[in-house]
């Protein structure tokens, strides 16, 4: 007893002692931080004073000051902090132990007046993030960057992935050339890591899962429709390793993007769509439009000049072009409101970059049309080899929003005169030939360029029951033969793999280069038929990369003033740049019997054994009685005079 007595207490004095230590600490920094407070109201007192008895600033002067004033405060919250870091050693033990988020989060939209008089706005969302998918660590904590996709990249070891939903054809020659090119319908194309033994499986599952992810028809993606090309796509992201056998492309170009596409890819940005740029985002106004394109891009990227660390890039992107032109009426005003039915009112609060970019390159003076909000600030850029001029609307900042709160830009046309530079690539394809047995297929690839020619890469994938004659490959330019540099083709297999043709041309300067091949049309088997087999089977777009010289680097104008030494080469960034153009899908009508010949048969069938059983049905079961004829009137009388007398009837 006496010993649980003595314990009793010994922790009852340990308790006591802890609790004084406790407060007196508590009491210290409280006193600590009154006293910094203090000291820092001070300062502001006596500049707030300061300041009333100065004349009336300037607006530069009140910017300035302001700028000023903001930096001298948080100068001053942040010796308020250390200190007070420095008084409370424990507390600064615990928040050092916190590791700071190593992930980020920016946002833009681009807006591009076109000459047609249709708008051009581009979305782009980026989310980086410092981590290692590839190492075979478990990430358990997602901040930015959405678990679902982290998950995938982990699971199949994923090392870059491209996905593209489309709506519609961009139309280069009307509207010049995209930010991000993409063919119309679904295109995914994946980089895997070198450690996958089995790709072809491993392809077929990611295609499964991201079908279910985004709700589109990637599952239909199979050996048939998946190419394993040689030289169109390399890695866009580090660690540049072009071992074809980890690369897998395939195209449904049938594929229809609607609300159920647009949804879930919403939910992969951090706000989702309830606040920042994402708010314009309204299915029922990006889908009436006459181009519809989203995207997911996700690569590794480095996170400092040195690349001596690794982060994760996601990137999403949405094209979208808006008919606004009325034919008679000329261009049409618009504004945010007009195109998306909202305005906006904030930044996402988890971006560190919010920023609306107006393309002003072809209307510098205002003359062509007047942009309201007017803003001060401008951006310029090397964009697809032109340097463009922007107007520079920055959503964090609460200046942009103004008194109202809400940003609702606004373009007022004045002239509809102004030209369009030509695309200096352009491409097209079509079916030539008549009948069902045999056909031929034209590509046509435009060199726009004065006095320049350069090389292209061609990409075709053709499928199975289109059999190619690859004999007859032509390719001619300006009416003469010219004879590609590189040629790799892979013939089909019948329900096994489709054709894939890739070859190097060199355009001449402003010419048209014409590619043709011809074909057979298989006939299928009539399971393997869609269920609308007249409307024809789809054939995916052709892809042409290239480097295109810059339009920056066609200026040969002597007459400005300029240093020598700067006018013979230019610079490298301005000589050329990366350009990807797709064609138009094609669409083949193939030999089709005629389905409605089943129907026929079934109801010739049925109506013979409805007759001819019916009727031997009805003889073999029906039972057969001799009746006598019944008598006529005459005798009928007489038989009842003839009772009526006693006498028997006749």
């Amino acid at each position: 007893m006496a010993a649980r007595r003595c314990s009793r207490s010994a922790l009852l004095l340990i308790f006591c002692s802890l609790w004084v230590f406790i407060v007196a600490e508590s009491q210290e920094t409280t006193r600590t931080s009154d006293r910094h407070a203090t000291g820092v109201s001070s300062p502001k007192t006596a500049t707030g004073s300061t300041e009333e008895m100065a004349e009336q600033p300037t607006v530069e002067e009140e910017d300035q000051r302001r700028w000023e004033a903001t930096e001298t405060e948080e100068a001053t919250r942040d010796e308020v902090v250390t200190e007070k870091q420095d008084t409370s050693a424990p507390l600064s033990d615990v928040h050092s132990s916190v590791p700071k988020p190593k992930d980020d989060f920016q946002e833009e939209l681009v807006i591009r007046p076109l000459h047609s008089g249709d708008i051009y706005a581009s979305f782009q969302f980026r989310t980086l993030w410092e981590t290692d998918f590839t190492t075979g660590n478990k990430v358990s904590h997602y901040r930015l960057f959405p678990k679902s996709l982290g998950q995938v990249i982990s699971k199949f070891s994923v090392r870059e992935l491209h996905i593209s939903f489309t709506q519609g054809y961009w139309r280069t020659m009307q509207w010049g050339q995209p930010f991000l090119p993409s063919p119309p319908g679904a295109e995914l194309w994946v980089w895997f890591q070198d450690s996958v033994t089995d790709v072809d499986g491993t392809w077929k599952e990611l295609t499964n899962v991201l079908s279910g992810i985004f709700c589109a028809s990637l599952n239909f993606i199979d050996s048939t429709n998946t190419v394993q090309p040689s030289a169109s796509f390399k890695p866009l992201g580090i660690g540049n390793v072009t071992d074809h056998r980890f690369l897998r492309y395939a195209t449904l170009p049938r594929e229809i993007v609607c609300t159920e596409n647009l949804t879930p890819w919403k939910k992969l940005l951090p706000c989702g769509s309830k606040a920042g740029l994402a708010v314009l985002l309204k299915s029922e106004k990006l889908f009436h439009s006459s181009f519809h394109s989203q995207a997911v891009h996700i690569r590794p990227v480095c996170k400092d000049w040195q690349c001596k660390t690794k982060s994760w890039e996601l990137r999403q992107t949405l094209n979208v072009v808006f008919d606004l032109h009325t034919p008679g009426q000329g261009k049409q005003e618009w504004s945010l409101f007009k195109m998306f039915s909202r305005t906006l009112t904030e930044a996402c609060p988890l971006a560190s970059s919010s920023k609306i970019y107006v393309d002003i390159t072809d209307d510098p003076q205002g003359e062509q049309f007047e942009l309201s909000p007017a803003t001060h600030l401008l951006s310029q850029a090397m964009v697809l080899g032109d340097r463009r001029t922007f107007s520079l609307y920055d959503l964090t900042q609460q200046i942009t929003f103004g008194t109202v709160r809400s940003l609702n830009l606004h373009i007022r046309w004045r002239s509809s005169e102004g030209d369009m530079l030509r695309p200096l690539l352009h491409a097209e394809r079509y079916v030539a030939g008549y009948g069902l047995q045999t056909g031929e297929i034209h590509t046509l690839m435009y060199n726009n360029h004065p006095y320049r020619g350069f090389p292209v890469l061609l990409m075709d994938s053709v499928p199975w029951y289109l059999r190619l004659y690859i004999h007859t490959l032509t390719v001619t330019s300006k009416g003469k033969d010219n004879k590609p540099s590189y040629i790799h083709y892979q013939p089909s297999k019948d329900r096994v793999r489709p054709h894939l043709l890739e070859m190097l041309v060199q355009l001449p300067p402003n010419s048209v280069t014409e590619v043709t091949v011809q074909f057979e049309r298989a006939l299928l088997k009539w399971t393997e038929y869609t269920p609308d087999p007249n409307h024809g089977f789809y054939v995916g777009s052709s892809v042409i990369s290239s480097l295109v010289p810059s339009i920056v680097a066609m200026d040969t104008n002597g007459t400005r003033e300029q240093p020598l030494f700067s006018s013979i080469f230019p610079c490298k960034e301005e000589s050329s740049y990366f350009m990807r153009v797709y064609t138009e899908p094609l669409l083949v009508n193939l030999p089709t019997p005629d389905f409605s010949m089943p129907y026929n048969v079934i109801c010739l069938t049925c109506t013979v054994v409805a007759v001819g059983y019916g009727s031997l049905y009805n003889l073999l079961t029906r039972s057969f009685q001799i009746e006598e004829p019944s008598p006529g009137l005459a005798k009928r009388i007489a038989n009842i005079i003839r009772k009526m007398r006693g006498v028997p009837p006749l």
